[in-house]
């Protein structure tokens, strides 16, 4: 089997595994996940403790949850007074805002390091959806390059596929400055730095299952890359063997041989007629008569 076909089947089942796997961290609401240890909380609630009981059954740092790019959803229990609806996963969530647009003119209350953030949080999602455009216009260019069998094309697929792992390689960057914002520089009571010692101690933050699979899409679109780029290699290689020898067997003249047709001989019927290679002026090979019967 070529190689050019080996490296193309690897590089695109590569490419497959890896938007697929972005697309579903892209959409899922599991990238970090604080768990809550509630029923600590209660037991430590005394005339001392900083929280208060409404606060423990109202706001949201008291209950266990998910944090994805779009939503934070409560598997377990909710606040009774945080607006929520039912995802698509029958579980209960609030959408993260983005602020676009700003309606209310809200960032320009924020501090310097919550719009550096908010800036962060949006070039984080452009970034992914850059990615998946790169790939979009990478099926077509790989599709077109096996169909022709065109290196170049090959080539464009791999640098396209390249492009669209540095993308979503710097989404998952920004992502880790957005998390490291919230939980070291920002304060405020949603921030983790100005949790009470109570919350902070009867907590877990984790990172949760899409934020893997997401890195593993990085992964398999750079090795997609490599791999379009060994099969461009490849088939350079095979389509240029096969024009030279295209070009060789042009160069070569068969020599015209002697042989036998059958055709009519004048006053005996049929006969066959032999064929002889053609002689110079005057010249008869030996041995040999215009006709055989």
């Amino acid at each position: 089997m070529p190689c050019s076909a080996v490296t193309l089947s690897l590089a695109t089942i590569c490419a497959v595994i890896s938007v697929a796997l972005l697309a579903i961290a892209f959409s899922t609401d599991n990238w970090l996940r604080i768990d809550v240890k509630r029923d600590k909380l209660k037991s430590r609630l005394d005339e001392s403790s900083s929280i208060t009981p409404t606060e423990l059954e109202t706001k949201e740092l008291y209950f266990t949850r998910t944090k994805g790019l779009f939503r934070v959803c409560f598997p377990n229990e909710r606040p009774s007074k945080t607006p929520l609806y039912l995802s698509p996963v029958e579980t209960y969530c609030r959408n993260i805002d983005y602020y676009i647009p700003d309606d209310n003119d809200v960032v320009s209350e924020f501090s310097n390091d919550e719009v550096i953030k908010l800036h962060m949080s949006r070039g984080m999602i452009a970034l992914f959806i850059l990615s998946f455009l790169f790939v979009f216009i990478a099926f077509w260019t790989g599709v077109s390059g096996c169909w022709r069998r065109s290196s170049g094309n090959i080539t464009s697929t791999a640098i396209l596929m390249l492009v669209a792992c540095l993308l979503s390689s710097g989404g998952m960057g920004l992502w880790h400055g957005v998390e490291y914002y919230e939980t070291e520089k920002l304060t405020g009571d949603q921030y983790y730095k100005d949790w009470p010692n109570e919350l902070k101690s009867s907590s877990t933050l984790s990172l949760d299952w899409s934020f893997y699979i997401s890195w593993l899409s990085v992964g398999f679109s750079l090795i997609s890359a490599i791999l379009f780029a060994t099969a461009a290699s490849c088939l350079y290689k095979e389509n240029d063997n096969m024009y030279q020898q295209q070009q060789y067997l042009m160069t070569v003249h068969p020599s015209k041989q002697g042989g036998y047709a059958y055709a009519p001989a004048a006053g005996y019927g049929h006969g066959y007629v032999a064929a002889y290679p053609p002689m110079g002026h005057g010249q008869v090979a030996a041995g040999s008569y215009p006709y055989s019967y």
